[in-house]
């Protein structure tokens, strides 16, 4: 089913992404594409796993823009952006509707 595919995951620096990286990246997928806004994430990713088929995609799920150049020519999205701390998600309610609700990936 994902040879030769394209795999593309949003938050794909946190613990979701590694996961399915690690189920992915020896099979005969194509590309597997690394959507987040943490830099520094996506940098340890890329030494830690020094692989080819990884590409990285620095952006925010709730930018159109951001995440159009990514989705070119991806078949399969594992949309996993989220904003899962509590209390952040407490303090800023609106900003958790926006980015785990609203955002259109």
């Amino acid at each position: 089913m994902f040879k030769d595919k394209t795999l593309l995951i949003t938050g794909g620096t946190g613990s979701f992404g590694n996961a399915v990286i690690k189920r992915f990246l020896n099979t005969d997928i194509r590309e597997i594409r690394i959507f987040s806004r943490d830099e520094k994430k996506q940098d340890d990713m890329r030494i830690a796993y020094n692989n080819d088929k990884l590409k990285f995609y620095l952006g925010n799920v709730r930018d159109p823009e951001s995440i159009h150049s990514a989705m070119h020519g991806v078949d399969y999205v594992f949309h996993a952006a989220a904003l899962k701390q509590v209390p952040s998600c407490d303090f800023f309610p609106v900003e958790a509707v926006k980015t785990n609700i609203l955002s259109k990936v």
